[in-house]
């Protein structure tokens, strides 16, 4: 069975509309790439280097050097979905991604949207 048709979407083309989305609501995109590099490990270099190849969102994730482990304290609805329940590894990456946009946009705070397990007791 072949892939959602957004895996194939270039992550440059779905960049754009991210660093638009969050301009409009007076962010920046250094918000954007940290929030980008804090979920994949991709670091400065990297994420141009994705960008300018031209890279699908498919290939930009299976690529990503080091996706965070605290990406599954990731909650919340995307789409009007639970990111914690969809099934498929390749879009709950791609939404975790669109949730932690969102938070920018809607100005959380980044030590929030950054999220740190809780500490033990």
């Amino acid at each position: 069975m072949a892939g959602h048709r957004i895996f194939g979407t270039s992550f440059a083309t779905i960049y754009s509309l991210y660093v638009k989305k969050v301009e409009r609501k007076e962010h920046t995109q250094a918000e954007l790439d940290e929030v980008i590099t804090w979920l994949t490990g991709y670091d400065e270099s990297g994420l141009q280097k994705a960008i300018a190849d031209g890279v699908d969102l498919e290939t930009f994730f299976a690529e990503a050097p080091a996706m965070n482990p605290n990406a599954t304290l990731i909650t919340g609805l995307i789409c009007g979905i639970r990111v914690e329940e969809i099934d498929d590894p390749l879009m709950q990456k791609i939404r975790y991604l669109d949730k932690l946009v969102d938070e920018v946009a809607r100005g959380k705070k980044m030590t929030s949207i950054l999220r740190e397990p809780a500490p033990a007791r």
